[in-house]
């Protein structure tokens, strides 16, 4: 149950605050008061998008707020558990809020916490169920009638529905795997030319991850060999002489014997002196390296052919596959599974046609489940809701529901549609809904539907559902909203004197202007100013004792 309702800055209303209580509740006023700011501020609370304009001129922003009764059996439903723990343990109450700021960006809150607008529909979906005009042409839809069936159903049809649902997705599924790889088999043979070609040269290079740097290495020295072989033999000469004179290491040797004669006589000069032969014994190890290197160094042209070569095949697998060896050799992991795959193919088809076999026999049980569940329910949901009409002044009138199969076997909600049928008076033929009822007789369906759900404990509220009717149907109206409002909450936002007399609360909607802007007012109405409402409403102005009168008695007949 909706226990409190607080709006502030939307449309016409800068505060206002309505404390709800259970049974049939009325909102009324002049038309263009504002009335409607009702229907907005739950369609916020629903997680509905904000319309243009919807702020209150010259306010920052709109804020609506609901406090509603916490159901016990929400707690068990682990689809609410995220959101059930934003709200303090033990709460009997949950508040759904709605901020919308001038630009029209909107803010949700869950038991005064950031959520969603999709939280705010997943919880308040289960809270209320609205009935407003737009309504009319839903109800003419087929798959708004289907849904009707279904919940009229009950718990156990929405268990049958998921089931279903997950079969359904998995046929198409398969169906889509098997279509993809027919679609493949023209093109399967070139494919796998392609795909060995690629593998036989990446396995027939016989790569491998780090040789390019090595080959580079060993390249770059043969193509500079001679240089190389100059440079050592001209540093090795320098280091240990030849005919040209006495090298480094003759140097170094006459340095250290120089040293060595007045060694001991100072300190300073022996440290000196060992590193002098420190440097001799040093320079002839360098000098006896270089001599070996020279021998190692030799331009050998093949070797240098047979490396650009191989470093040419390197880099021309990179540049197909990638860029590096590893991904080279990636690339060849993949073309081998891919190949496995298509090879593979005729096998794969078998085993799809076999599973999408098994899936279509599976989807058609439990399309004939659904089906047999929606002809029970759908038979029974038309015999309330004409039972219902009768007192809803439409003597005579039968509504029927049709439930023909879908043409091309089971869909993605089962194996048929729905299409409701009314014959609205004795003797003529029952017609689809959508062509034959006016909007007052879709009203009064509407109502005897809404009436129906068994179960369903959710807050009612009626968005003028009684527009385009009045006098005894009015007042049949007015009755049957007052009984389905017996142990539940709802809530009609209305013009009927004769529905508004028989609210166990009543608000009113006026409107003022001042000061160059237009402000509404929400009030809760005591028993006199009902019938000073009432007495507006039958179209009355002030004095006029007889409809006062009238609208008294209207008012206690229906306490």
């Amino acid at each position: 149950m909706l226990r409190e309702l607080r709006i502030e800055n939307l449309l016409l209303i800068e505060r206002a605050e309505l404390r709800l209580g259970p049974g049939l509740n009325v909102l009324t006023g002049e038309t263009g008061a504002g009335k409607t700011v009702l229907a907005h501020s739950l369609d916020l609370l629903m997680g509905g998008k904000a319309k243009k304009g919807i702020v209150r001129s010259g306010a920052p922003e709109a804020w609506v707020e609901g406090v509603f009764d916490l159901p016990p059996e929400w707690h068990g439903d682990e689809e609410l558990a995220d959101l059930l723990d934003r709200i303090p343990a033990g709460s009997e109450e949950v508040v759904l809020g709605r901020r919308v700021s001038e630009s029209g960006r909107t803010s949700a809150f869950v038991g005064g916490r950031s959520a969603s607008a999709a939280d705010l529909q997943l919880l308040a979906t289960r809270l209320i169920a609205f009935y407003g005009q737009h309504e009319h042409r839903r109800l003419t839809i087929g798959s708004a009638q289907l849904a009707m069936v279904d919940r009229a159903a009950g718990l156990k049809q929405q268990e049958r529905l998921n089931e279903y649902g997950s079969l359904w997705r998995r046929r198409r599924e398969l169906a889509r795997e098997l279509d993809e790889l027919l679609g493949r088999d023209m093109a399967r043979e070139r494919d796998l030319d392609l795909l060995r070609f690629e593998l036989d040269e990446i396995e027939a290079a016989s790569l491998i991850e780090g040789e390019k740097e090595v080959l580079t290495e060993e390249r770059d020295r043969l193509r500079h060999a001679e240089g190389l072989r100059e440079a050592a033999a001209g540093a090795g000469g320098r280091i240990r002489g030849g005919e040209d004179g006495e090298g480094a290491v003759g140097l170094l040797a006459g340095a250290t014997d120089a040293l060595a004669a007045l060694k001991g006589v100072d300190a300073d000069l022996d440290s000196l002196a060992g590193r002098v032969e420190s440097l001799a014994l040093e320079m002839e190890d360098v000098g006896l390296e270089l001599g070996r290197y020279l021998e190692r160094v030799e331009a050998d042209p093949e070797r240098l052919a047979e490396l650009e070569e191989r470093l040419d095949l390197i880099d021309r697998l990179g540049r197909k596959h990638g860029g590096t060896i590893e991904s080279v050799l990636a690339h060849g992991a993949w073309c081998r599974e891919e190949i496995e795959r298509l090879e593979g193919g005729e096998t794969k088809e078998a085993a799809l046609r076999l599973e999408l076999e098994a899936a279509k026999a599976s989807l058609d049980q439990a399309a004939k489940g659904l089906g047999r569940a929606r002809r029970k329910a759908a038979g029974e949901l038309a015999a309330e809701v004409t039972a219902d009409l009768e007192d809803l002044a439409m003597p005579g009138a039968v509504l029927s529901i049709e439930l023909p199969p879908v043409a091309d076997g089971p869909g993605p909600s089962g194996g048929e549609s729905a299409e409701f049928m009314l014959a609205p008076n004795p003797g003529l033929p029952a017609q689809p809904l959508r062509d034959t009822a006016s909007g007052g007789e879709l009203s009064r369906v509407m109502l005897a539907l809404a009436a129906s759900g068994a179960g369903d404990r959710r807050t009612l509220v009626f968005d003028e559902i009684d527009a385009g009717i009045g006098g005894n149907t009015a007042a049949a109206v007015g009755e049957r909203l007052r009984q389905v409002a017996d142990g539940r909450q709802v809530i009609a936002i209305t013009h009927l004197p004769q529905v508004a007399s028989r609210a166990a609360a009543h608000f009113t909607v006026e409107k003022s202007t001042g000061a160059g802007s237009v402000c509404a007012t929400v009030t809760a109405l005591d028993e006199d100013a009902v019938v000073t409402e009432i007495t507006r409403m039958l179209g009355a102005g002030e004095g006029d004792e007889a409809a006062a009168r009238h609208a008294r008695e209207l008012v206690m007949a229906n306490r």
